[in-house]
């Protein structure tokens, strides 16, 4: 299987320790590293799908424009997606006739038609291969839920336009005999980092500029800083999937979850290429129900890859359904051999960030309180999709052209009929701040193991430790640096993550994922043994480290 070697994060390359098939199977996209002071028309912070799809739509309209990316193109969360190109969302469109409107559910189903359509646009114009295919889609009943979801989301789509159509059976599917589906066709996939290097590439040939290895360390009005550097501009665009320049308002309105995948070898011609998902347990604890997705991709001569993901939870949260994220692909495997027998031997898994907004659509436009800072986020799991749409939109704002769907995706908007999913969340996230009161994970640091972190409490205070391969220690303060929560260790992606807005930090405290936009603070131990490098009690060699008290701020 398919992971990177000796359990450290190459934070430049990826977002966790298991690396995706769309970055093993291609080389990374890297340019310079900023070095010095840059001005420009627009500045565009995060290499993703979001990031070039704006820079490049940007160019096209002859704008001067400097994207900047904190790793390597496709480092973050694109680089980890499934790549479904869909108009089956995750909120079904009945959900979202009650939220917005019929009107409005319709404009949402044009959207995601239209990014689609981008993308094969672009890929033709830019003669970009990226395995792009034209699929169905089947969304098809889980086990605990009825048949009622379906007729109501046939109608739904129906009146939104979609030319959708009620099978009486999933096709190609085991294990699912009897059961109806909603097939939605012309869909479709890509290998999402051919895309954004083919992007890429036209982005550099227009004279467009993009460094990499370029962190943000503030944003303002009049451009950002990076590596040092100012970069001086009259728009910024933050496509990072979670906003690094907002404190409270946007992180009260989306939260994020982690969700699964594996890969494995299937016999080419026993499936035929299409889209899958199961409409989600419907008794989750979560208040988006977790589904499972499934496609196909090219793999060589012999096999295709078959591609399925899902058993999503809050992000640092999976111990409170007393399934740990190791154990989170079991479960899937053991879900997807049922339905797919022919498939062979697991040969990638990965994991990924899905940020939910407590309405249902992305938060695209002009940042609250600011007229020339941007942003793009709460994907939810159409990423590819939303992440162009995104480009599009922002686009359009910039030039000052209409477009009906600046509105409706406005990140100032404020949806009253999701009061009791935005309290449930909420309600969520206070709580995490118990764990400044809970047991640690491990009594003594001593007891990591190579390869092993946990949190320590030393008094008042707590530690996230590792022990790396050599037999090193690596300890930083425990508490989030975004808004103070304490922070819980992902011994699958071998990263401590913050359990109330998502932060992700490497065994060694590099940022990987916002909202948080800085490093875990070092602490360091006052004395050393041999081998170990730690005296025999290490709750008392901890250095004194200032007290940080959690920072839960009025919503």
């Amino acid at each position: 299987m398919n992971t990177a070697a000796k359990g450290i994060i190459d934070s430049n390359r990826t977002s966790g320790i298991n690396q995706s098939f769309w970055t093993q199977s291609t080389q990374p996209i890297i340019s310079e590293k900023l070095n010095r002071n840059i001005e420009t028309d627009i500045l565009i912070i995060g290499g993703g799908i979001s990031g070039i799809t704006t820079a490049y739509s940007l160019l096209k309209a002859g704008r001067k424009v400097t994207l900047v990316e904190d790793g390597y193109i496709g480092s973050g969360e694109t680089g980890r997606t499934t790549a479904h190109l869909t108009c089956a969302l995750d909120q079904r469109y009945f959900e979202l006739e009650k939220l917005f409107g019929k009107e409005k559910a319709s404009l949402v189903a044009n959207s995601h038609l239209e990014a689609i359509q981008f993308i094969e646009n672009t890929l033709k114009l830019e003669n970009i291969d990226c395995n792009f295919k034209r699929v169905p889609g089947y969304l098809f009943l889980s086990g605990n839920d009825s048949k009622e979801t379906l007729t109501k989301e046939y109608e739904a789509t129906k009146i939104a336009g979609l030319l959708t159509e009620m099978l009486e059976q999933v096709p190609d599917l085991q294990a699912e005999e009897g059961k109806w589906c909603i097939k939605f066709p012309e869909q479709g996939q890509i290998h999402i980092m051919k895309y954004l290097k083919g992007l890429t590439d036209a982005i550099i040939a227009m004279g467009g500029s993009i460094f990499t290895e370029t962190r943000v360390e503030d944003v303002s009005n009049y451009g950002a800083k990076a590596n040092g550097f100012d970069i001086t501009a009259n728009h910024i665009v933050v496509a990072t999937n979670t906003p690094i320049n907002d404190m409270v308002v946007m992180h009260t309105k989306q939260y994020a979850y982690r969700t699964y995948v594996v890969a494995a070898k299937i016999p080419k011609g026993s499936l035929p290429y299409a889209l899958w998902w199961d409409t989600g347990d419907q008794e989750s604890k979560w208040v988006g129900a977790p589904y499972h997705y499934a496609r196909l991709e090219e793999f060589d001569e012999q096999y295709d890859l078959l591609i399925l993901g899902g058993e999503d939870h809050k992000v640092g949260q999976a111990e409170s359904e007393c399934i740990l994220e190791e154990e989170r692909y079991k479960k899937l495997i053991d879900w997807s051999k049922k339905r797919f027998p022919a498939m062979m031997d697991i040969i990638y898994k990965w994991s990924g960030q899905v940020v939910e907004p407590v309405d249902s659509l992305p938060y695209i436009g002009k940042n609250p309180g600011n007229d020339n800072i941007y942003i793009i986020t709460g994907h939810s799991g159409n990423g590819i999709t939303n992440g162009t749409l995104g480009g599009i939109i922002i686009t359009d704002i910039i030039l000052g052209n209409e477009n009906a769907k600046i509105d409706l995706f406005s990140p100032s908007r404020i949806t009253l009929k999701a009061a009791k999913e935005y309290l449930q969340e909420v309600g969520n996230m206070v709580f995490q701040y118990g764990d400044w009161i809970t047991k640690e994970d491990v009594e003594n640091i001593e007891q990591l193991l190579p390869g092993q972190g946990g949190i320590v409490s030393t008094g008042i205070k707590k530690i996230a430790a590792y022990r790396d391969e050599m037999n090193n220690f690596h300890t930083c303060s425990a508490v989030c640096p975004h808004l103070g929560a304490i922070l819980h260790w992902n011994a699958e992606e071998k990263s401590f993550d913050c359990p109330a807005h998502g932060s992700r930090f490497t065994a060694e405290g590099i940022v990987i994922n916002g909202p948080a936009n800085c490093n875990l603070k070092k602490v360091e131990l006052k004395s050393k043994i041999k081998d170990v490098g730690i005296s025999p009690n290490s709750s008392t060699i901890i250095d004194e480290i200032l007290p940080v008290e959690p920072k839960i701020q009025p919503l």
